[in-house]
């Protein structure tokens, strides 16, 4: 198999051009160059033509440069709205294990391998943490335990502040099951589907971060659903069903119905979206906030 060559760069005006020979409507064409100024091409039209038109070929009939950006617009809003639930999930998950691990095996229990289910997995872990602790030497607090206590070991307590969501969500997966069941049902939820709530979640919180889209994406790490979801056919590979498992650790709270209110929102403003791109069954408010 003969390897691709890669394309030549465009010039703004070329890349408007090029979208107008794919059969893209272009009304203003001012108004998509000042955009494509601001948002490179690859990040919008690779990602938000997805289902527009078929791989290497044209759009279909009426699709324009306004569909895409409302696309785009939506995608970047959702994506920040999302992001203030996630990160409530993150901080209590943290506070929750450092309590619960340091309480139980000590401030430094997470350095010993008989603390954990897998020794292989502990001292990947060990490695990880020990990256992030360099690269943090300046922060107070890092600086401190290093040079003020013996062998400059950081307790788990102040590490979970500086370690990655996807390392913690790492740490309770090599966790005992009886220490993993403990925590979960701080949570009134099965270990079992926990853990592989928070996994997805850390992957979803990564997307959030690095600007990425979450429209009409199809998930790399999935959660386990109730059946309650299973039931009524909504997908795990889409981000309703990861939504789904937010409403159960964030429940209650009144932040929670005010993101289910600004989503429909941002239904409302954006005509274009597709909400079962992303999995949403016609009762997704009902079901989000029940």
């Amino acid at each position: 198999m003969s390897l691709k060559k890669h394309e030549s760069a465009l010039t703004i005006e070329e890349q408007v051009n090029n979208l107008k020979s794919l059969n893209l409507i272009i009304k203003d064409e001012q108004l998509a160059k000042d955009f494509l100024n601001d948002i490179s091409y690859f990040r919008f039209i690779k990602a938000f033509s997805i289902g527009l038109k078929p791989k290497n070929g044209n759009y279909y009939d009426n699709i324009s440069f306004k569909q895409l950006e409302e696309l785009y617009l939506f995608n970047a809003e959702f994506r920040q709205i999302l992001f203030t639930q996630i990160e409530k999930v993150e901080i209590n998950l943290r506070c929750r294990i450092s309590n619960y691990f340091c309480l139980k095996y000590g401030v430094l229990g997470y350095k010993y391998s008989n603390n954990f289910s897998n020794r292989k997995y502990h001292t990947a872990f060990l490695n990880e943490i020990s990256i992030e602790i360099n690269r943090n030497k300046r922060v107070p607090f890092i600086y401190n335990f290093r040079n003020n206590y013996i062998d400059g070991d950081i307790p788990l307590y102040a590490l979970v502040e500086i370690i990655s969501f996807g390392t913690l969500s790492k740490l309770f997966k090599n966790m005992h099951n009886a220490d993993k069941k403990i925590i979960a049902l701080t949570y009134n939820v099965s270990y079992t589907y926990f853990e592989s709530w928070i996994e997805s979640i850390s992957y979803i919180r990564n997307i959030c971060a690095h600007y990425g889209r979450l429209y009409n994406a199809k998930l790399t790490k999935t959660p386990k659903l109730y059946q309650q979801y299973t039931k009524k056919h909504i997908s795990n590979i889409r981000i309703f069903g990861v939504l789904c498992c937010i409403k159960h650790l964030v429940k209650n709270d009144i932040h929670w119905t005010n993101f289910v209110k600004k989503l429909e929102k941002l239904f409302q403003q954006y005509s274009y979206v597709d909400k079962n791109t992303m999995g949403f069954p016609a009762d997704w408010k009902d079901i989000l906030l029940i």
